[in-house]
């Protein structure tokens, strides 16, 4: 890519988030779009415009907000696991920040004043334009301020060298202070004096088979009751409450079906017609075929008829479909975080004990697989994931070599006439690959969450970072690795071909992988131009927002859920903010400009996530931070990675002194390990210190046994739990309120 298509992409980029940022302005200050872009302050029963009134009169009132905003309102807005996110993202720009102190002012002097590729140009080592073979072939503008342009040997390299070890312990330093801070974060957390129902509960998993005259429950009862018998509160057996489910499912979408009878009816009726237009409906398939009925009458005749039976399901399903799980609750806080420390049984593969989840965080079907399942599972699904990991090499490498302006020529001759308008020409030599490679990678990460799930983890928050390590080392090896090995080579093979000497090919690797930096760099740009002026402005669920409004919504059920937010997505965005931070790191110094598009990437995330985050998004569930020790794994990986590949480039440079840079690896596994121990026990488990803080008021049990119950078995009063527990047992027990 030449230097006028890659401004190209950088400005078209930028005039692009400039004019949705100036969409976002306008739209956000209009109170009929303040459920797309206020839903989380509405849902918290705040007014989006109360003290910033004026604010929302400039383009950068939104800015000032999300500066001014502290890690309490983070907390409070989005919970531990969005402040956690945010710090991942301050955490990498500080790396890019200090590393680019040293790296923009002194790599860029030194590589900019050297001669290496006009000399490797000249002695033929660069393939040469077919066409021209008497001219010199063009030299990329971009590349002579990257280590390509230092010639092999020179003292100069040492300058480079000295850079890997400076962004090295930068990243020590930053990791250690962002680890210490996120469990600092965690533990404050955890010794909250609120009342959660997940800090008094344990998850049991692979109960034994109890004998024929006891069910499950009791068997659990008893376990429990004589090993903690001061603290042992209750027990819910897990049950396979499907069918249960999908009766309770059909008589919410009746009850639903009813309300916007109702509305419809209601607004039908007028002066002229004042008895109004009963709703209809057909029984068929999706409504087109099949008897026409009277929506109000047939859907109360439906209800009617299947309480009954979700109320003879609940009986059986409490009585006969117990299974080898369980959710155990304690009198306090530190004695259900003892439990859930202790080895309870002599053997592996019986009452495995853990924390337990939130309530609507946990998966109810995979609690019950034993270990055994879950081993076996465990390893066909990363098989499958190694497999994916391999054979998706195939495409990625056919995109990154076809998808070069110069090559779809070659493959699709018929589009010169088009391709060959130096406008056209211009701004697809600018965006074609990269929007190749994004298309492309989208299709991923449903199906990784699909496989992490068929793990048997037991929580939605476990399967986000199961998928989140999956994608991540997916699309670096795949993206970063493939695409940057397949398109040099692919690019080189001609001279490859014709200069079987090893010396040539070497020469010639140290010259084009720097050289790949001029890709990522307009990848980074369309990220977080592009992508982060879509995040912000929210154009797609604003359009959406209003056609179900306009023409789908009847009840207020109907439109909230039409603008309700989600979360932020941990299981792709993560990944994918790592994905550029390996790339920004692992070309830091092969192209310190780079660092520049990093820095620009995550100030600009930061920025935008914080606003979203205090504005827009509504978590799912909350893990208090449990997703920082992956993240910073992901980061030591990618420093090793980027460790490792300046090594090579560098040897590649034949620089004697290269081997001063293989302490680092070595170095970089012991900062790891050395975090390990120190920080990541507290993430595993919850410390009794922390769990044994004073709550501020005398815990309902009575209510946090309930939260536990699905919705389809639940009973519609406090005062029935005793018949509910009672239907899991053949013994009767009565456990006091506390």
């Amino acid at each position: 890519m030449d230097l006028a298509s890659f401004l190209t992409s950088v400005l078209t980029s930028f005039v692009i988030f400039v004019v949705l940022v100036l969409v976002f302005t306008f739209l956000s200050r209009r109170p009929g779009n303040a459920p797309v872009y206020y839903p989380s302050l509405l849902l918290r029963g705040l007014d989006p415009w109360e003290g910033r009134r004026r604010g929302t009169r400039s383009p950068f009132g939104w800015i000032r907000d999300a500066l001014s905003a502290s890690e309490t309102d983070v907390i409070a807005a989005g919970g531990v696991d969005a402040a956690v996110y945010l710090v991942f993202l301050s955490s990498v720009l500080s790396i890019l920040v200090y590393s680019g102190i040293v790296l923009l002012p002194v790599l860029l002097p030194v590589a900019g004043t050297d001669r290496g590729l006009e000399l490797t140009a000249a002695a033929g080592i660069r393939p040469k334009n077919d066409d021209k073979n008497n001219s010199a072939p063009e030299l990329p503008e971009i590349q002579r301020l990257a280590l390509s342009n230092i010639q092999e040997g020179s003292m100069r390299l040492w300058a480079f060298l000295l850079s890997v070890y400076w962004v090295s312990f930068v990243t020590y330093f930053v990791l250690w202070k962002s680890y210490k801070h996120v469990s600092n974060l965690r533990a404050t957390a955890r010794s909250t004096p609120d009342v959660k129902p997940e800090e008094f509960a344990v998850l049991v998993r692979d109960v034994p088979r109890s004998s024929p005259d006891e069910t499950i429950k009791d068997s659990v009862d008893s376990y429990f009751r004589a090993l903690h018998p001061n603290t042992f509160y209750r027990s819910m057996v897990v049950t396979d409450h499907t069918k249960a489910d999908k009766i309770y499912l059909e008589i919410e979408e009746h009850k639903k079906k009813i309300a916007r009878a109702e509305v419809v009816y209601a607004n039908s009726k007028t002066e002229s017609n004042p008895e109004g237009i009963k709703p209809t409906h057909r029984t068929g398939f999706l409504g087109l075929i099949g008897k026409k009925v009277d929506t109000i009458e047939y859907c109360s005749e439906q209800i009617k008829e299947l309480l009954p039976k979700l109320e003879a399901e609940q009986k059986t399903t409490l009585r006969d479909k117990q299974q080898r799980a369980a959710i155990v609750f304690f009198n306090s806080r530190s004695a259900a975080a003892s439990a859930s420390q202790t080895l309870h049984a002599q053997v592996f593969d019986k009452w495995t004990v853990m924390e337990a989840p939130e309530p609507h965080d946990i998966i109810w079907p995979n609690l019950s697989r034993n270990i055994y399942e879950r081993q076996i599972r465990q390893v066909v699904v990363y098989s499958i994931v190694f497999l994916a990991v391999v054979f998706y090499m195939v495409p990625i490498t056919a995109v990154s070599a076809i998808s070069t302006l110069e090559n779809l020529r070659k493959v699709l001759p018929f589009l010169k006439v088009v391709v060959d308008r130096p406008a056209i020409k211009t701004v697809l030599q600018a965006y074609l690959p990269q929007i190749a490679l994004i298309v492309f990678l989208a299709l991923l990460p449903a199906f990784l969450m699909f496989l992490s799930k068929g793990e048997g983890i037991p929580s939605q928050s476990h399967v986000v970072r199961a998928t989140s390590g999956k994608y991540f080392y997916f699309i670096v090896f795949n993206v970063f690795l493939v695409y940057t090995l397949g398109k040099t080579l692919f690019a080189s093979l001609k001279t490859i071909l014709d200069n079987a000497n090893i010396n040539v090919i070497i020469n010639m690797l140290a010259t084009s992988l720097p050289g790949g930096a001029t890709f990522f760099l307009t990848f980074v740009a369309l990220k977080f131009f592009v992508g982060y002026g879509l995040e912000l402005s929210r154009l797609v669920p604003l359009i959406i927002f209003h056609l179900k409004r306009k023409y789908l919504c009847k009840t207020e059920d109907e439109v909230k859920t039409a603008w309700a937010p989600g979360d932020l997505g941990y299981s792709t965005r993560v990944p994918n903010d790592m994905l550029i931070a390996t790339v920004v790191l692992c070309y830091s110094v092969m192209a310190p400009l780079i660092v520049l598009f990093g820095v620009a990437y995550f100030a600009l995330g930061w920025l935008i996530a914080k606003n979203q985050v205090l504005r827009v998004y509504v978590p799912s569930y909350e893990s208090n931070g449990r997703m920082w020790p992956h993240m910073h794994t992901r980061i030591i990986a990618a420093l090793l990675l980027y460790q490792a590949t300046m090594i090579g480039v560098i040897g590649l440079k034949k620089f004697y002194y290269s081997p001063i840079l293989l302490p680092l690896l070595p170095i970089s596994f012991i900062f790891a390990y050395i975090c390990h121990m120190r920080f990541y026990p507290a993430f595993a488990k919850t410390p009794l210190e922390v769990a044994q803080h004073e709550l501020k008021e005398t815990p309902n049990m009575d209510a946090i046994y309930t939260a536990y119950i699905p919705q389809c078995l639940k009973p519609d009063k406090l005062e029935d739990l005793d018949v509910f527990e009672d239907a899991q047992s053949r013994t009767t027990s009565r456990v006091p309120s506390i």
